[in-house]
């Protein structure tokens, strides 16, 4: 473990801490030494995975939300930043997401709402607390951060009962283009990442593991699906980037999916 560094890397969308959010945590304070501010829905799973970086001789600290809108997600930094005074972000990983799969005609308001609200609401408060906190006053070498989002293969194409889900990824992937073009100029480097395939998570493997046309355990063969540990890694990459060559978007793929 590293020294413990000034720098924050704030993580939102930990779900039951089996997945990318949690796997980003870890890294950050095992590789960089950064402080993790664990931004979730109060969950017994976060309280353990801050826990388990702190024996690890890591910092962390867990910041529950209620729900994600537009006002609780914009004051978190607020908060974030009262509990480390001395501290700066340096970078905000947008990893929460609201997943559907209803048919088209079976799409209602809350449906539709619910994904907007998430995907493209609370991003945008997300993005705005991370970015005035990237360009706050402070020494030149300090300043500046990585804004990373998780999107998905519905982020570039709609497809059959996939309506809800695709219109609120294509929302989170075009705010994200537009930031990079507006702050990129003032440090800010925006990269929107597209998961195109399953990730492993104890979530996953009870949901998806039987899937029909399918082999029986597929999801332990790391060709067919993607593992957190991985996909951190490559966040981990994305933040290291010198300001020269920056990447705004990137796919993930196991190598045998389909695409």
């Amino acid at each position: 473990m590293p020294p413990s560094s000034k720098f924050i890397l704030a993580v939102s969308g930990l779900g039951n801490a089996t997945g990318t959010g949690a796997a980003v945590a870890r890294l950050f304070a095992s590789q960089l030494g950064y402080r993790v501010a664990l931004i979730s829905r109060p969950r017994k799973e976060v309280d353990d995975l801050r826990d388990e970086i702190e024996r690890a001789g890591g910092t962390a600290a867990v910041f529950g939300l209620e729900r994600y809108d537009y006002e609780s997600v914009g004051t978190v930094f607020d908060r974030v930043q009262a509990h480390w005074p001395d501290g700066r972000l340096k970078c905000a990983v947008w990893n929460t997401a609201q997943w559907s799969n209803i048919p088209f005609m079976n799409i209602t308001q809350h449906n539709i709402n619910l994904s907007v609200n998430t995907n493209i609401v609370a991003a945008t408060a997300f993005s705005q607390a991370a970015v005035k906190a990237f360009t706050a006053p402070g020494n030149e070498e300090d300043k500046g951060g990585s804004l990373i989002m998780t999107g998905a293969t519905s982020a570039w194409r709609g497809k059959e009962a996939f309506g809800a889900f695709a219109a609120g990824k294509h929302g989170l992937r075009a705010l994200s283009q537009s930031i990079a073009r507006e702050y990129g100029k003032e440090g800010v480097h925006v990269a929107f990442v597209v998961i195109d395939g399953t990730i492993l998570t104890t979530r996953t493997q009870k949901v998806f593991g039987n899937r029909e046309g399918k082999e029986v355990n597929w999801l332990n063969d790391e060709k067919q699906r993607l593992s957190p540990e991985s996909i951190a890694k490559c966040y981990l990459y994305l933040h290291q980037q010198g300001p020269d060559a920056w990447t705004l978007e990137m796919d993930l793929r196991p190598a045998k999916e389909h695409f």
